[in-house]
């Protein structure tokens, strides 16, 4: 009997795993379809209340790039047991913030929060899974991530029907449930590991490939509904629509892409990602037909996941597998909010160009960064 219980809570920590892939993604986009309503709440506008967004995205994209190597030096259990407890705290904050400066500064909590998550469960999956199933259990977790990006916007406008408040006590219950759960017992270490080991020269070039990759793909949403409204003359739902297939497919394709991870290797895979990738956002951005566009942008969202659980497989095989997933998750962060920064402003001088300008960035950088790191090449 007790044995069956230890197995029981084995299983339901291994499940967190992948259940904790969800959370992240999710706490991140559930206001982006509530903006006019939070911005109601508080007087502000919008466009404001979109710093929302902002103010979560940016300490989850700086704070990994320690996070992981603090957590593999804390255990990996206790800080996700302990990111989850303040991640918690912050979503019931928001859940009540008065002042819009409060739900800001409760956001900028969650998002640091979540820095101490995402990595540390990577690590731990790559831990406890054989060596030649690793893609296949990559590509489960990237399929919960894009679960929970997609259904971000979704949830967070039902939940405005009634108010956008609801939405973040779902995310503090399902937080408070994680922590319950907890996290496979960590792995005997020998010594403890230091930030220097999660940046070396392999690891940065593949965090530069990942910065790249996302913020020239998967980070190319709002480009994609720039064109959908001029060229096409999408209203807001019918955007939202298109824009769905994105997130779709990559849930779709998850296990394919980690089943050709483990068949055809995760380099491979990532160079194959990239290319086609950036072959079906070059036409996304020319082709004159609203159903190719939108069915192409949808193959687009199976090519950039395939390009980024390709690179945490090839970054979670050193001793500090924490640390350097975490670096490069940072990057993959960084280069979507870079993205409309860049992008935008170009968009807005010639569409054509904003869509082959990535295309070609992606094409370009990735290959050389991904090769240099082959077995045999310099480090």
């Amino acid at each position: 009997m007790i044995a069956g219980g230890v197995v029981d809570r084995r299983r339901l920590a291994v499940g967190g795993l992948y259940a904790g892939g969800f959370l992240g993604p999710f706490g991140g986009a559930m206001t982006s379809s509530v903006l006019p309503e939070i911005g109601a709440d508080f007087g502000v506008s919008a466009g404001s209340a979109a710093a929302t967004l902002t103010g979560y995205l940016l300490p989850f994209a700086a704070f990994m790039l320690v996070s992981g190597t603090l957590g593999e030096r804390w255990g990996a259990r206790r800080t996700v047991r302990a990111a989850y407890v303040v991640y918690t705290a912050a979503s019931a904050l928001c859940a009540v913030s008065w002042t819009f400066p409060l739900l800001l500064g409760a956001r900028a909590l969650q998002g640091a929060a979540n820095a101490f998550t995402t990595p540390l469960l990577l690590a731990a999956i790559a831990a406890i899974t054989p060596k030649h199933r690793l893609g296949r259990a990559l590509g489960v977790f990237a399929s919960m991530q894009a679960a929970g990006q997609t259904s971000a916007p979704l949830v967070g406008g039902l939940a405005a029907e009634a108010s956008w408040r609801w939405a973040f006590v779902g995310a503090a219950v399902v937080a408070a449930a994680l922590a319950a759960a907890g996290l496979p017992a960590d792995p005997p270490r020998s010594a403890k590991p230091r930030l220097s080991s999660a940046w070396t020269p392999a690891v940065v070039r593949l965090a530069v490939v990942g910065f790249v990759g996302w913020g020239c793909l998967g980070g190319l949403s709002f480009l994609v509904a720039l064109r959908l409204g001029d060229a096409f003359g999408l209203g807001s739902g019918q955007r939202g629509l298109v824009l769905t297939g994105f997130g779709v497919v990559s849930i779709l394709t998850a296990r394919l892409t980690g089943w050709l991870i483990d068949h055809v290797g995760a380099r491979r895979s990532v160079l194959l990602g990239a290319l086609v990738g950036a072959g079906l956002l070059a036409l996304v951005g020319v082709l004159p037909s609203l159903v190719a566009v939108g069915v192409l942008w949808a193959l687009a969202g199976g090519f950039s996941q395939q390009v980024i659980v390709g690179l945490n497989a090839l970054v979670l095989r050193g001793d500090n597998r924490g640390g350097a997933v975490s670096v490069l998750q940072s990057f993959r962060f960084l280069g979507g909010a870079a993205a409309p920064v860049a992008f935008v402003p170009l968009y807005h001088l010639d569409p054509t160009t904003a869509f082959l300008v990535p295309a070609a960035l992606v094409a370009a950088v990735a290959p050389p960064l991904v090769v240099a790191g082959r077995p045999g090449a310099t480090s």
